[in-house]
């Protein structure tokens, strides 16, 4: 089984998108149990993974290697395999996907469309975690576009339809400066290797040698690709457009582990492959890394409307996120990948705590939310567990990202003498206090309003609590022992952090 145990991952998947997309008619409702079961298999085998997982061999485990395509000018292979990093992403992915499918359980409209779709999205997401060779990595990044574009349109908000086109258009289009990057990469491999053929393997390409010109041109091409999808400012606009008008599902998939391709893109390609590019736009990751993160915060202070001001703090969390890799250090490299594990985690509570709030009580408007507590006591919980875990409640997994990435950047300030730019990051954390501490006052704890009615306002359903209670309690497990995600990465950023030079 281990010789096939990552294909059977990917295709799981696959396979129940086509059969819950055949329940239809008077089937349709058995298509959630359908997405039950192959949601559940692939979170079996990706806890099969971590337990299997050799933790004190270096690179790449389980791998699965086959030629796909083979002439004199191209060589694709179909490679699959997963390192520590991966590991926890493809858990991560396996996991939100599973509590997804629990938390819309009762879903009426189409579902086996839409529960078709959210196992599409996980195909996708697997492929772009477990892919060891560009062509294919390409392949399953754009497929992630496509059910997440039918989600937002179908069963998204008034504005569904311009958000989608908008979503699908702005990451399309850095996808396709990102296949420059590949193609470059392959090229230069090809003239280099004086074999004339073209081949995408990641290995092959990493051990090219490229010249430091190169590097940092292509790095350029690859960066801006992963930069929109994370997204970072200026290219977040589509975010928040995206969010509102998503559905709950939609909104923890693409939060939850769609931003963090663009994130995981930058370890796995940019800082792989061009070591060298690296250094030369360290200062212009750090820059984009800091306007993101404060810019994020600033905006959330100024939104009336719960899902956007969530979504626009998944901006500034996804540039700490970059703020730890723009050290180039093994200390921040896996404090910024731990980031994007955490803030999976929380991101996930807080847009299905989101989803609720739409759908129970009929508005997301902060200041028509007051005292929510009397009202709906399990919902204000869950959100005040998120709103703390998201600010950086000390013994949640939130503040050890945080913490850690705050840390590896004063290091990095102080080794370069520019020690006042911490204050400019830690100004972040004091207005992501005060956004989420003023929303939660106004809604939870503040005054019952009467210009909505309350009267048909029911509190969080069993399956809506079972999937909440499940990331509430991993991100307490989490946040007292990080070592049960740390150890699988840091070996990961230890070696990039060799390869570029900076320890």
């Amino acid at each position: 089984m281990s010789d096939i145990v990552l294909s059977l991952l990917l295709f799981t998947p696959l396979v129940g998108a086509i059969v819950a997309l055949m329940m239809g008619g008077e089937r349709q409702k058995y298509a959630r149990y359908v997405a039950m079961v192959f949601s559940a298999i692939p979170l079996v085998i990706s806890l099969y993974l971590l337990a299997m997982f050799n933790m004190s061999q270096a690179g790449y485990q389980f791998l699965e290697q086959y030629t796909w395509i083979s002439t004199s000018f191209l060589h694709i292979q179909y490679i699959l395999g997963i390192d520590g990093l991966s590991l926890v992403m493809v858990f991560l992915t396996t996991l939100l996907v599973f509590l997804v499918t629990l938390f819309s359980f009762e879903e009426k409209e189409r579902p086996n469309f839409f529960f078709a779709l959210i196992m599409a999205m996980e195909l996708g997401l697997l492929g772009v975690y477990m892919s060891l060779d560009y062509f294919m990595f390409y392949i399953f990044w754009e497929v992630t576009l496509i059910p997440m574009y039918f989600m937002v349109s179908i069963w998204g908000g008034p504005r569904r339809h311009y958000a989608a086109i908008k979503f699908f258009i702005y990451t399309h289009v850095a996808s396709l400066i990102m296949l420059i990057g590949i193609f470059a990469l392959a090229f230069g491999a090809a003239s280099l290797g004086g074999s004339g053929q073209l081949v995408f393997a990641f290995d092959y390409i990493a051990a090219a040698g490229f010249s430091g010109v190169f590097q940092t041109l292509v790095f350029g091409l690859l960066f801006f690709g992963f930069a929109v999808k994370m997204p970072l400012v200026p290219f977040h606009t589509w975010l928040p457009d995206a969010h509102v008008e998503a559905p709950t599902a939609g909104s923890v998939l693409l939060a939850g582990v769609m931003l963090k391709m663009g994130s995981y893109g930058i370890i796995r390609i940019c800082f792989e492959a061009l070591p060298e590019g690296a250094v030369a736009w360290q200062i212009p990751m750090v820059i984009l890394a800091l306007l993101a993160i404060v810019y994020g915060a600033l905006a959330c202070i100024a939104q009336r409307d719960l899902k956007k001001m969530v979504a626009f703090s998944s901006i500034s969390h996804m540039g700490m996120v970059l703020l730890g890799l723009a050290t180039l250090s093994e200390f921040g490299i896996a404090a910024g990948a731990f980031q994007m594990f955490a803030h999976g985690l929380i991101t996930a509570v807080l847009f299905m705590v989101c989803g609720i709030a739409g759908h129970n009580i009929g508005t997301r408007d902060i200041p028509l939310l007051g005292g929510m507590a009397a009202k709906m006591p399990k919902f204000a919980a869950f959100m005040m567990f998120g709103f703390m875990a998201s600010l950086g409640l000390p013994s949640l997994v939130g503040f050890v990202a945080e913490f850690n990435i705050m840390a590896s950047f004063f290091f990095w300030a102080q080794d370069n003498n520019v020690v006042w730019v911490v204050i400019i990051a830690l100004s972040s954390l004091m207005l992501t206090a005060g956004y989420y501490l003023w929303a939660m006052q106004r809604t939870i704890f503040g005054r019952v309003t009467d210009r909505v009615d309350l009267s048909h306002v029911h509190d969080v359903s069993t399956y809506e609590a079972l999937a909440l209670g499940a990331l509430c309690g991993l991100i307490a497990l989490f946040g007292v022992f990080p070592a049960l995600a740390y150890d699988f990465i840091y070996p990961v950023a230890e070696s990039l952090a060799a390869l570029i030079g900076v320890i």
